[in-house]
């Protein structure tokens, strides 16, 4: 059962790597399935687990140069709001409740990365603001006309985030790139940024409020750090839209497995 848990922290860390999102759907589910961790504190650990995780793949992305911070900041802000405020009312909010938000919110998921197709890099432009050197996108379109935009979904998905203990990457990225014209690798990166802010968030919402098995989110954070190491690294070998589709399949495998499993 161990070695199953390791292989989950692993496969969280690289999905997260890979994608920018993903990690607290796998984190969640493992620590629930595979370790026996109640479901509330599963909840409130994949946000601690995710949150650093994040970070230091967020770093990793940010010293390539695939991280706009301005947009991270903006979207980051009111993502923290909606977070903690999610995370206190999932305190309250029945546990069937809960795990069925998060199978829909998985199904909704895959959908967007089964249709949407992401926009291609735009090659020899500079994206203005941003927080890393070298940073390519289209010269006839900068983010801070939509920052508006990305507010309001920074605090729609931070809701989320906080409710039903996922990070929110996997919404992050398709809205970056749809509402901003941001390229996919620096979507990702971006994402990793904001996902850790708001996961740290919504972990304090629930710290005092449920238990925390300190010692398994530690070994779970150490694997899964590692493994996002690995998917930074994989990511460029594979086509985006591949990877995507594949993953989008996967979130379909998980949320039928809870649904059938926890609530139906």
């Amino acid at each position: 059962m161990m070695i199953i848990a390791i292989f989950a922290g692993a496969i969280t860390g690289i999905v997260l790597g890979l994608f920018g999102s993903g990690g607290s759907i796998i984190a969640m589910p493992a620590l629930m399935y595979l370790l026996d961790v109640e479901a509330k504190s599963a909840i409130a650990m994949s946000l601690g687990i995710v949150a650093i995780t994040a970070t230091i793949s967020g770093w990793d992305n940010w010293r390539r140069g695939n991280v706009d911070l301005k947009v991270a900041a903006m979207f980051g802000l009111f993502g923290v709001i909606g977070t903690y405020g999610g995370a206190r009312l999932g305190v309250y909010t029945p546990v069937q409740v809960q795990l069925t938000l998060f199978a829909l919110v998985m199904y909704a998921a895959a959908w967007k990365m089964l249709q949407v197709k992401m926009q291609p890099v735009v090659r020899g432009a500079q994206l203005a603001g941003a927080g890393g050197p070298n940073i390519p996108v289209a010269e006839t379109e900068t983010i801070h006309a939509h920052m508006g935009h990305i507010a309001v979904h920074g605090i729609g998905v931070g809701v989320l985030t906080g409710l039903v203990g996922v990070g929110g990457g996997f919404l992050i990225v398709p809205a970056l790139v749809l509402l901003s014209g941001i390229p996919m690798k620096i979507a990702i990166g971006t994402s990793l940024v904001i996902v850790a802010a708001k996961s740290y968030s919504g972990f304090a919402g629930y710290i005092g409020a449920v238990p925390v098995d300190w010692a398994i989110m530690g070994s779970f954070t150490l694997v899964t750090v590692a493994g996002s190491f690995a998917g930074t690294r994989l990511a460029h070998r594979f086509s985006q839209e591949t990877l995507k589709r594949s993953f989008g399949a996967f979130l379909i495998f998980v949320a039928t497995y809870i649904l059938l499993k926890s609530v139906l």
